[in-house]
């Protein structure tokens, strides 16, 4: 079972901004280019960003200057007092307060230190398949900066609710510190308490906890932690910090914890190919309320609902997968729809297009000539099933909105 801990952060001086880290906290390094950067940069010029997207595009290592810079930012905000590093272990209460659709939510969340343990042992479960995606950046970085700067996502089951009730007394105060971003509210308590501490840490030690975004973080984590113990002469303390990674981590149950759809979008494909192509694995649906899928023609402008009619298929297709795994709308669409039907009518694979909106994703089918396809949202009840079982979903089954904030807290790895 999981081994959970509070740990000394390095974070902001919340007295230098009188609690607002709104110029200082930056979006998930991945989803950024030089334009955002430099605009993030413009706030404040100790901005996150400065440290955590040292080079651009983070896909690849970049020079081994850039690394040494945002090793010499991070100790110059620690010189000057900019950033502090806790005086005593403690979690952090996050909760970020967010609209969506007309409705306000609210997603509680803490953070902490998880201990690494490899997937097969069960006690930290990935959700879906990822690109490969070298993980030489974010390697670099921890190792010219000795920290995690960004931190994984992570869920647990608690349906009576026994963390909010742990934190309870602390949620109810003013936060230390506040920081808008992208029209999120990101809410923080430092939480030094013992008892809540303990309570906490004791719970989740019966639990699981399952990646619900930062699968190449995690990775990337054990990778730090081998390359340390081999350069420490082939093991390190059980109580390293380099043995830990740090997560947020948010109830399953917590009604703000939410997953929407992710998109696609299919380039240069006309609606009638794909409706010709799918004829055998769909049928007409009433309306986009009944639908499995909508097909968006980015020519016409023209919706199809559609409903999927032979899920047995799956089974058929793919033998060895997990129960959960044939339920999945994302494996219907990819191992059938697309990959066995759609690829058999094209003189080339099909180009997918991943995007978050049904506006992006309509915007994309109208540039590349080709069809939106507006899939429902995964049931969290089914990010469970699977993960418990051992499969994988699609790669980008889930979005988590919103994205997590950069900057809330740091994890030094000495």
């Amino acid at each position: 079972m999981p081994e959970i801990r509070p740990f000394k952060a390095i974070r902001f001086d919340h007295s230098r901004t009188q609690g607002d880290l709104s110029a200082l906290l930056a979006p998930p390094y991945d989803v950024l280019d030089q334009a955002d950067k430099d605009a993030l940069s413009a706030k404040d010029k100790h901005n996150i960003v400065g440290i955590d997207l040292p080079h651009i595009p983070p896909k690849s290592a970049g020079p081994p200057e850039a690394y040494q810079a945002s090793a010499a930012a991070l100790k110059a905000s620690l010189d000057d007092g900019t950033m502090v590093r806790e005086a005593q272990p403690a979690l952090y209460l996050y909760h970020q307060v967010f609209e969506l659709g007309g409705r306000m939510y609210t997603r509680r969340k803490f953070i902490a230190r998880v201990k690494l343990a490899p997937f097969s042992e069960g006690t930290v479960l990935p959700h879906e398949r990822t690109f490969g995606g070298p993980k030489e950046d974010r390697l670099a970085l921890m190792k010219a900066t000795r920290c995690q700067l960004s931190p994984i996502f992570g869920l647990y089951t608690d349906p009576d609710n026994k963390i909010g009730a742990a934190f309870a007394p602390f949620s109810t105060t003013p936060p230390d510190a506040v920081g808008t971003l992208d029209r999120v509210e990101n809410r923080t308590w430092i939480v030094t308490d013992e008892k809540a501490i303990r309570g906490a840490c004791e719970y989740l030690a019966n639990q699981k906890i399952y990646i619900a975004d930062g699968h190449h973080r995690y990775g990337t984590a054990l990778l730090y932690r081998d390359w340390l113990a081999e350069q420490e002469g082939g093991s390190l303390p059980d109580d390293h910090p380099a043995n830990y990674v740090m997560f947020v981590l948010a109830s399953m149950d917590d009604p703000g914890c939410l997953i929407l759809p992710y998109y696609r979008a299919l380039a240069g494909v006309d609606l009638d190919t794909v409706l010709a192509s799918w004829s055998t694995g769909t049928e007409p649906a009433g309306s986009a309320e009944e639908a499995d899928i909508v097909l968006w023609d980015g020519d016409t402008g023209r919706s199809v609902p559609l409903r999927f009619s032979d899920r047995a298929k799956l089974k058929a297709l793919e033998p060895d997968q997990c129960g959960p795994w044939y339920k999945l709308d994302y494996a219907y669409l990819h191992r059938y729809l697309i990959e066995e039907l759609l690829t058999g009518t094209l003189s080339a694979d099909p180009q997918v297009r991943y995007v978050k909106s049904e506006e992006d994703a309509k915007l994309t089918a109208s540039q590349e000539k080709g069809v939106a396809l507006l899939i429902k949202a995964t049931p969290m009840a089914h990010l469970r099933a699977v993960s418990e079982a051992g499969g994988l979903m699609p790669q980008k089954s889930t979005y988590f909105y919103p994205k997590l904030a950069t900057g809330v807290t740091i994890n030094p790895l000495e």
